[in-house]
């Protein structure tokens, strides 16, 4: 395991850091450990760009339906006659 040394903590941010730690149970040190992880956890799940694009979207329309236009009926087949022209 790897050892890191936090140098020039603001005395405020050390206190609440130790209130946080206290309120879970824990040490200082595994309340970093644990914010460290919850941070990091969420940059490897980040979602693929199909779905960063459908959160996007649903964002700009408000999470509504977007209205579909009415299809028309499909155009009919080329007739190439009977010499295949």
């Amino acid at each position: 395991m790897a050892m890191l040394t936090v140098r020039n903590l603001d005395d405020d941010l050390k206190g609440r850091l130790r209130l946080r730690a206290g309120g879970h149970g824990h040490s200082m040190e595994e309340e970093v450990r644990q914010i460290l992880r919850e941070a990091l956890v969420v940059e490897r799940e980040q979602d693929g760009l199909g779905s960063r694009v459908h959160t996007r979207i649903l964002a700009l329309t408000g999470g509504g339906e977007l209205t579909l236009p009415a299809r028309s009926a499909p155009r009919p087949a080329p007739d190439f006659g009977a010499d295949g022209q």
